[in-house]
């Protein structure tokens, strides 16, 4: 066989469709957030960063750099093993006490991101529960995807965000064995989120576990960042709440909160967690202390849906087409692979604009778009500034303005 033929061949199809990939190299000062230095040709350029799901800009912030170099220091680089292996340090315990309290939980588990936390999770549980049928949400993440696959649990995908065809599935099912309703609570490129209370009134109803994957949620909804369902008030009934580390919080992780035998059982049987080096304490501290500052803090979360809503409000100015939803997520759909990575490249040369085009298999083919998450960081001129460029290149491709 002639594999890179094989491999060359594979990629210039993806170039010929329009969904090939390319890195945009980026230094990111921390002073100059939400600028950055992109890297080209040997010389670098300003350009100001629109896609970065470090949503609140935490990761930028003094005190989260503060305790994650003092811990460098004081501790080291590394956690030195998986967690069974010398790996556990008390970093990492301080840490689930925190993301247990945040969720009103018993107990928490940390991974090294939040893909993992979802396989593992998702994988062991299917796997090991008798009988067990996964009832997956039609837009769930490629993690909880894979995870379920992995577990070889039987799979059902019920319609997005429908909570009466999730409740026909389930009554079609057996009543024995077990039960899994998994679902996000904001979905990352549409930014709709889920009817909770709707899912969860139908799976208790069956007898199903619930797992819910809140990571673009955790740090922005809730008096104190725990999500969708600390705001509605529904954490309590979820069994398993998934989140993230990397997004809001600005650092870098996954975990799972839920009952501590659930966690411990987690704990024990997952490979994903038994077989992996554990995350560094210092990233550990870092996590804690941005999760503790927004646990108290609700200014980041204030300036970004004032930012979210000025966007809003000047792209429906520029008659520029965004799905509607109610999160922080901006999609604006071009529905053209080609197009959708001109607008983003001529914005980046043109503008210093940096917003990644998001194509297939990430969106459906005809749904691509430019997905902008502004955060707390940008300025109104930033703002004028974005909304100007698209609305010029919409006039240069041609592109439908929505409707007056």
């Amino acid at each position: 066989m002639d594999y890179q033929g094989f491999f060359e061949d594979a990629l210039a199809d993806l170039r010929s469709e329009g969904n090939y990939r390319v890195f945009t190299e980026l230094e990111r000062p921390v002073g100059e957030a939400p600028r950055a230095h992109q890297h080209v040709g040997g010389a670098t350029r300003p350009v100001t960063v629109w896609c970065s799901n470090d949503y609140l800009g935490m990761g930028k912030s003094a005190l989260v750099r503060e305790a994650i170099a003092r811990t460098v220091m004081e501790d080291g680089a590394g956690a030195g093993g998986t967690r069974n292996i010398s790996g556990t340090a008390h970093l990492h315990v301080e840490l689930e006490r925190t993301l247990a309290e945040l969720h009103g939980k018993e107990a928490a588990l940390l991974f090294t991101s939040g893909y993992v936390s979802n396989w593992a999770s998702l994988s062991t549980l299917g796997a090991k529960l008798p009988d067990c049928t996964i009832l997956s949400d039609a837009k769930n993440h490629a993690s909880m995807i894979e995870g379920i696959r992995h577990s070889k649990a039987r799979k059902v995908i019920w319609g997005h965000n429908d909570a009466e065809d999730l409740d026909r599935k389930l009554s079609a099912l057996p009543k024995e064995g077990a039960k899994i309703v998994a679902f996000e609570s904001v979905y990352s490129m549409d930014g709709d989120i889920s009817p909770i209370a709707e899912i969860l009134d139908v799976a208790e109803a069956h007898g199903a576990m619930t797992y819910l994957d809140e990571v673009h949620a955790v740090g922005l909804y809730g008096p104190r960042g725990g999500g969708i369902a600390e705001r509605e008030g529904l954490a309590h009934r979820v069994t398993v709440i998934e989140g993230t580390l990397a997004k809001a919080f600005g650092v870098m992780g996954g975990y799972v909160a839920a009952s501590a035998a659930l966690c411990d059982f987690i704990r024990s049987f997952a490979s994903g967690f038994i077989f992996t080096t554990a995350l560094p304490p210092a990233l550990a501290a870092g996590a804690n202390a941005s999760i503790r500052h927004l646990m108290g803090s609700d200014m980041e979360r204030m300036r970004q849906r004032r930012n979210v809503a000025k966007l809003r409000a000047l792209l429906d100015q520029h008659r520029i087409p965004h799905l509607a939803n109610p999160s922080h997520i901006v999609p604006v759909v071009v529905g053209d692979p080609f197009k959708a990575k001109y607008l983003s490249d001529t914005l980046l040369e043109q503008y210093g604009i940096y917003v990644q085009p998001i194509n297939y298999p990430t969106v459906a083919k005809g749904t691509e778009r430019l997905r902008i998450t502004p955060s707390p960081l940008h300025s109104d001129a930033d703002i004028a500034h974005l909304a100007g460029a698209l609305s010029a290149l919409w006039s240069q491709c041609a592109l439908s303005r929505a409707v007056a």
